[in-house]
């Protein structure tokens, strides 16, 4: 594997991209596999086709850290199209009007509907999906047309505001922040129900994840246009080292003994409550955390 530019260690770097409408997340991976020449590419929570936004691009080793960011919150503008349902809840599916009661949706009354789906809620997975039910993924059996028995999850809604209703077009503008796992399309589905009439996501962004913003991302134009060197170095505003991608947990300066341990996968010595990045010279070493032993931490993931 390639050596980082910006250090002497092996690639670990997070890219934040901003993917297009119309292509896939694995799209978006197999482009950055042949701007940069590296095999081991993941990212942390897809994006469905149809939406843009924010992804996050593990290059690397960083692809041995996706269990750290995949839990972190995202946040989602999402333009809601009351009077119709989606055979898949979003603009790719066959739509259908559907003649809403009481008129239609009014500003008031979807105002007054927000606060209900928000906090810990119950979400059924949508029929297109990649969840799997009997060991197929939904999205296989709903285009073979079967009916089956989706299940449902339990989801947070921290943030659920009102941006701008388009009363005449039946158009809502919503910002969401939610946990992983949750499923707009299915939100604005079911706010739909719960106003009287169907719905569907006509155009989905994600904006964040965590603390990392679609405004700092690049589209894959943008990435293919950059100089090799310059793509996964510190010069790119959309580069991200594994180091300070891992800004959510505690940090650990290692000293050379340590680092010879770490590098061997042995334990050192430490206290920690949980994971916590162990750096030499600013650079990612690995994650260790609480053994069994009092004062001692093991490795969970070496980067060395």
């Amino acid at each position: 594997m390639k050596a980082s530019p910006e250090n002497a260690g092996p690639v670990c770097a997070v890219l934040l991209v901003d993917k297009p409408a119309g292509v896939t997340s694995h799209d978006v991976i197999d482009r950055i596999r042949r701007m940069t020449g590296i095999k081991k590419v993941g990212h942390a929570g897809t994006l469905d086709p149809f939406a843009t936004g924010l992804l996050l691009v593990l290059v690397g080793r960083a692809t041995r850290l996706s269990d750290y960011f995949t839990p972190l919150d995202k946040e989602y503008r999402v333009t809601a199209q009351f009077g119709a349902a989606s055979t898949t809840g979003d603009s790719d599916g066959i739509i259908s009007p559907v003649t809403p009661a009481g008129g239609g949706v009014t500003e008031s009354a979807l105002q007054a509907a927000l606060p209900g789906f928000t906090g810990v809620i119950s979400q059924k997975v949508p029929a297109y999906s990649a969840v799997k039910v009997g060991g197929e993924r939904l999205y296989k059996k709903a285009r073979r047309g079967e009916e089956v028995e989706a299940p449902s999850r339990e989801v947070e809604i921290s943030g659920l505001e009102l941006e701008s209703f388009d009363e005449a077009a039946q158009q809502a503008v919503l910002s969401v922040r939610c946990s992983k796992g949750t499923y707009i399309r299915q939100l604005c589905e079911d706010i739909g129900a719960a106003l009287g009439t169907a719905a569907f996501a006509l155009e989905l962004r994600r904006t964040g994840t965590g603390d990392f913003s679609v405004s700092r991302a690049a589209g894959l134009e943008e990435l293919a246009s950059m100089p090799a060197e310059t793509l996964l170095s510190e010069t790119n505003p959309s580069f991200i080292s594994g180091l300070v991608a891992l800004y959510f947990l505690p940090v650990k300066e290692v000293d050379e003994m340590e680092a010879r341990a770490i590098a061997s996968g042995r334990p050192v010595e430490g206290e920690a409550t949980g994971p916590v990045r162990m750096a030499r010279d600013g650079r990612l070493m690995a994650i260790y955390a609480p053994g069994d032993n009092p004062g001692q931490l093991r490795p969970r993931v070496v980067i060395s």
